[in-house]
């Protein structure tokens, strides 16, 4: 499926400067980025450590200011959101997050309802059906009284995308979901996040260094490379020769057919 065939875009960025600014010294990270992010697609953000994928993402997501651009979500800018009504277009899972794992599963996940609930937090049925749909779409429901400090790094993860499902957004932003995972729940987490973006018609934008895992699976690839940003289905990219420069030649080799890196003798 191309862009073109996609009925909405959810979040478009449109010349994006990213980085930091401290003690009135703005530092850049990455400039002139343009990106379309289309409903009920799974896409995979790639680069070398350093090239900005966090830094891009917590922008994007509005917990880091833009430096210049404009940023859309669902057709509006970014600005025009309250942090309440933001919070319903788009949530974020980010690894290594300060949470309280003194939670039980139910509970962490609860706290997705918040944009939605009164001030005194009080749940309807509707909300904790809501809740209930995420631990089951997950495979958490069996974790549900479990406390988090209980729980493996594979199934914090999960209960981490249940809390996002729960809080019913239509963009899911994610940074490293799949760090400290062996190959098996590599493998399972990468099948339910392509599971529900094709079900649930979630828009999800994961940061990864598993880029052979994640080839085959998403519907496009944003790269980071160099200081600039490109995006494309991963078919393209390789037809492109991308990877063939994504890493430096007399380390890693990319083996175009078989989509596959190896490391040079």
């Amino acid at each position: 499926m191309t862009q073109s065939d996609t009925s909405h875009i959810i979040l478009q960025a449109k010349q994006l400067k990213v980085g930091y600014t401290t003690s009135g010294t703005t530092t850049p990270v990455l400039d002139h980025v343009n990106l379309e992010l289309h409903t009920g697609q799974l896409i995979g953000m790639i680069g070398i450590n350093g090239s900005g994928k966090s830094t891009l993402l917590r922008s994007l997501s509005g917990l880091q200011d833009l430096l210049d651009g404009e940023l859309l979500i669902d057709n509006l800018s970014h600005t025009s959101y309250t942090p309440e009504a933001l919070a319903q277009k788009l949530s974020v899972v980010l690894t290594g997050q300060h949470i309280s794992k003194n939670l039980t599963v139910t509970e962490l996940v609860s706290l997705g309802r918040q944009p939605y609930t009164n001030w005194l937090g009080k749940m309807t049925s509707a909300d904790l059906k809501i809740i209930e749909d995420a631990l089951i779409s997950t495979d958490c429901y069996s974790l549900a009284h479990k406390k988090c400090y209980a729980l493996s790094d594979g199934q914090l993860q999960r209960v981490l995308i249940a809390r996002a499902l729960a809080q019913d957004t239509p963009l899911i932003l994610m940074d490293e979901p799949l760090t400290h995972l062996d190959l098996h729940h590599k493998a399972a987490l990468l099948k339910l996040l392509t599971q529900i973006s094709k079900t649930k018609t979630k828009t999800i934008l994961f940061s990864t260094h598993d880029i052979e895992h994640a080839l085959p699976l998403c519907d496009q690839m944003v790269v980071l490379q160099d200081s600039q940003v490109l995006m494309d289905a991963p078919q393209n990219l390789v037809d492109k020769g991308v990877f063939d420069t994504l890493f430096p030649h007399d380390n890693i080799r990319f083996n175009a057919q078989l989509k596959r890196f190896f490391i040079e003798n």
